[in-house]
């Protein structure tokens, strides 16, 4: 998808020691995917929610490609189609979205909680999904809660389509009365993935810790003054946003992707609530000796390889750290669409000494260092993937780190498995 007009990158001066590398900022061309991508994992996440993107057949189209729809399971989203005649004011759009949300919810009972997802601003598509969200849910009210977000790609990034959806929720979190400090987790977890942090949690002394987004749309976590928030995923600025104006303080950690990654993770919330070292130790030491162990064998693979992430997913500075402290890889460049500081402080810092940081894309531009550098490995999106590897390069799917259970010890190995699998592809092509 095409951006602004190219400008010459402007390179920001590094200061001494890794947390302030070099940075290249470009703003041109992109290639990415749109944040209605989200949907794909969001709504395995919330099991009785739907999304319903408002949006034309191309984009009907791609959640189909991207979901590798089920033929023998009923999805959790689906697409409103806006016609010639909606686009042209023909029609009314609230009209005809209203009887498609009727349809809906007569057939699927089980929904508790809609999202309107709009695939284009307001202005294009001639309807004001925050005040139709607004007025359907006074409407089915209180069987069916309806919310509205963006995933324009116009407006959204690939990851940003889950930010603007939990985003989206922050309002209607109750408001807590705890005297106590909470532990609020948030950004979407694997179940499998959340069940592994709850218990080590509990084994810490934390009992009472909740995730955001929830499995069941009423089980919505409170949020007040005394809310901790830890992290799970670098995309969530806006949400951290609005939960830091609802009274919740960020507690800064580096991200849970690898042993060492989770290992700090877990410390940081383990320090905000004053928990004893020994009872951290006993509580993570196993699993952290059992994560490391599982990475080694991957090691003669992805050591010395050197690694280039284009702008994509905004897990790149957290992996790229992973990869090259556990794993022994070298990071060319780290491209990301966007950096913060305050969400990414604990994960600069950990970066090799002079690798360069690139935010946002000019394509053809990072693409010519790409082929300049000649790296072992580019992790890119799907659009730019096929090209590079028809070049000789080997190259990683970015959308699969997010498909795929990446967080916490029992899935290190996974981890490092998706960035070695690339390098037996090309074995196995060549034999």
């Amino acid at each position: 998808m095409s951006g602004t007009v190219s400008l010459l990158p402007e390179r920001a001066t590094a200061k001494a020691g890794c947390t302030e590398p070099a940075v290249i900022r470009e703003r041109g061309q992109h290639e990415v995917f749109c944040g209605l991508t989200g949907i794909v994992w969001m709504h395995r996440k919330i099991q009785d929610a739907f999304f319903l993107v408002v949006g034309s057949r191309t984009c009907a189209h791609l959640m189909q490609s991207a979901a590798g729809v089920m033929i023998f399971a009923e999805p959790r989203f689906g697409t409103a189609v806006m016609e010639e005649r909606d686009l042209a004011g023909m029609a009314d759009a609230n009209e005809e979205l209203d009887k498609v949300v009727s349809r809906l919810l007569e057939r699927r009972p089980d929904i508790k909680l809609l999202f309107l997802v709009g695939s284009c601003p307001s202005e294009v598509i001639k309807l004001d999904l925050s005040r139709a969200a607004s007025r359907l849910s006074a409407q089915y009210s209180p069987d069916v809660r309806v919310l509205n977000y963006t995933g324009s790609g116009i407006e959204t990034t690939f990851t940003e389509g889950e930010d603007r959806c939990l985003a989206s929720l922050v309002p209607e979190l109750p408001q807590s009365r705890s005297k106590a400090p909470e532990l609020l987790v948030v950004g979407a977890l694997a179940d499998v993935v959340e069940d592994q942090f709850a218990r080590l949690f509990g084994a810490m002394g934390l009992g009472k810790v909740a995730f955001l987004p929830p499995r069941r749309s009423r089980d919505l976590p409170a949020v007040g003054p005394n809310t901790k928030m830890l992290l799970a995923q670098p995309f969530l600025a806006e949400t951290a946003r609005m939960l830091g104006e609802r009274g919740a303080t960020h507690i800064p950690a580096p991200f849970p992707l690898g042993a060492e990654g989770t290992t700090a993770w877990l410390k940081a919330a383990a320090d905000a609530f004053g928990v004893d070292p020994m009872t951290f130790r006993s509580a993570t030491a196993s699993a952290e000796a059992r994560a490391r162990r599982a990475l080694e064998p991957f090691r003669e693979t992805l050591a010395g390889r050197r690694i280039f992430f284009m702008p994509d997913s905004q897990l790149e500075i957290p992996l790229a750290r992973m990869l090259s402290r556990e794993l022994g890889m070298e990071p060319v460049e780290i491209g990301t669409p966007f950096i913060h500081k305050a969400h990414l402080s604990e994960e600069l810092a950990l970066l090799p000494e002079g690798v360069t940081l690139s935010e946002g894309q000019d394509v053809d531009r990072q693409l010519d260092r790409v082929r300049a550098a000649s790296p072992d490995l580019t992790v890119c999106g799907l659009g730019l993937a096929n090209p590079l590897e028809a070049e000789g390069l080997t190259t990683k799917w970015s959308i699969e780190l997010l498909f795929t259970p990446i967080q916490g010890y029992d899935q290190a190995s996974d981890l490092a498995g998706l960035f070695a699998r690339p390098f037996d592809r090309r074995t196995r092509l060549r034999v």
